[in-house]
């Protein structure tokens, strides 16, 4: 079962929100987060990339920088830009794309059910991403950004949420960067909370969609303090960590593609021709063409598009990893002819996800940077939770879910 409890948020005044509110420290590099908060005093970016309040090229890991992000954040709250509400609630938190709306309930995610597997993950993680996020938890003794978790669709909740977006929200805004709306709306009522609590407990587990590297980092902290503490009880704020759950129906997961630099010595034809092997390849012309369903690709090559599907027996339908298009491209394509063996580290391959489009693969093999593109059919919601549920961890740069969290509508102390 899956433990939640309500908390303390940390939030903007009402009037305050769309100066202090941003985007998620990792989904921007030091130079635009430095362009983003411009002369505003009062963005989160001086608490989750305070390297820009240093001179241009200062490290993000100095530990000045750190030090910097707990000094901003104790200011924030000093000024009355980020103020403590008096109760422990929950919050909805919903965010509208496209004219699709999806809502997240922000709840206190238990730390032991990410060390103990209730809180199931579907990726890897790097160690020296996940301490540079504790130390950014642990300096602020807080969880500044939420993580972003699924959950099985519940009818209970879809109900009681509902009924809360027929009221007029606390927070309702454009972000200027992407365009989409964001509302917030405040749980106080004794008894939601309750209902709450006890439909998350009914639930075997929880999902992490996005933000694998902040969960580690927030359980870990969390564990850390449960050993520090000599007279822990188990009932102590940092046992808990901050996330918005989203029913998994509602998610959107965007195509997540791929550019190559070379063709492994392979000539364009030669390259079409080793494809013949495990894919049915057409040739489909200058108009940019989508993959329409799984198992078929789109490769850009010379100035023309091709669909690849995969042939029979290249796939295994029972196995929730071999099944997924972006295992059956990185086997067949990436390794086997073009010897891209680690996904992670090779500087021969680069990844388009989100809203960019396939546009842009078009773009920047037209440019001349890449030799050709591959894009993929977008992976399901039922893939990640089926992978997840078998304990077994999706192949890199499987998944781009859009849109992203705006960071600042809450914030969660461990205290």
């Amino acid at each position: 079962m899956a433990i939640i409890k309500p908390f303390k948020g940390i939030r903007p005044p009402k009037e305050l929100v769309e100066k202090v509110e941003s985007r998620p420290y990792d989904v921007l590099n030091s130079e635009e987060a430095r362009e983003e908060a411009g002369d505003n005093e009062m963005s989160l970016y001086h608490i989750i990339k305070p390297e820009i309040d240093f001179p241009e090229g200062t490290s993000e890991y100095d530990p000045r920088v750190y030090e910097k992000a707990a000094a901003n954040f104790q200011k924030f709250q000093d000024n009355g830009w980020l103020v403590q509400d008096d109760k422990e609630q929950y919050y909805i938190y919903a965010q509208t794309m496209n004219g699709k709306t999806q809502y997240g309930l922000v709840v206190g995610a238990y730390v032991n059910d990410y060390l103990t597997g209730v809180i199931k993950k579907h990726e890897l993680t790097r160690r020296d991403k996940e301490e540079d996020r504790m130390k950014h938890v642990r300096v602020n003794n807080a969880n500044i950004e939420p993580v972003f978790f699924a959950y099985p669709d519940n009818e209970v909740l879809n109900q009681l949420i509902n009924r809360y977006a027929a009221t007029e929200p606390e927070y309702d805004f454009i972000a200027p960067i992407d365009g989409f709306r964001h509302q917030l709306w405040v749980i106080s009522d004794n008894a939601d909370i309750a209902v709450i609590t006890e439909e998350f407990r009914k639930m075997p587990s929880l999902y992490i969609a996005d933000g694998h590297h902040r969960s580690a980092a927030a359980a870990l902290v969390g564990a850390e303090k449960q050993k520090q503490n000599p007279n822990h009880k188990g009932d102590e704020e940092y046992n808990y960590f901050m996330a918005v759950c989203f029913q998994a129906s509602q998610l959107t997961i965007l195509d997540y593609n791929r550019v190559v630099k070379d063709l492994n010595g392979m000539s364009s034809e030669q390259f079409l021709e080793a494809l013949n092997k495990n894919f049915v390849v057409e040739k489909k012309g200058a108009e940019i063409y989508k993959p329409a369903k799984l198992h078929e690709f789109s490769l850009y090559l010379d100035g023309e598009w091709y669909s690849l599907t995969a042939k029979e027996g290249t796939y295994d339908n029972n196995d929730p990893i071999g099944v997924l298009d972006v295992d059956i491209s990185s086997r067949l394509i990436l390794d086997e002819l073009l010897e891209i063996k680690d996904l992670r580290s090779s500087n021969r391959i680069d990844f388009v996800g989100g809203l960019r489009g396939l546009g842009e693969l078009k773009r920047r093999v037209d440019s001349g940077e890449m030799r050709a593109a591959l894009a993929l059919y977008p992976v399901s919601m039922k893939q990640i939770m089926d992978i997840a549920d078998s304990g077994k961890i999706m192949p890199p740069k499987a998944t781009w879910f859009e849109p992203k969290l705006r960071s600042g509508l809450v914030i969660h102390k461990l205290v």
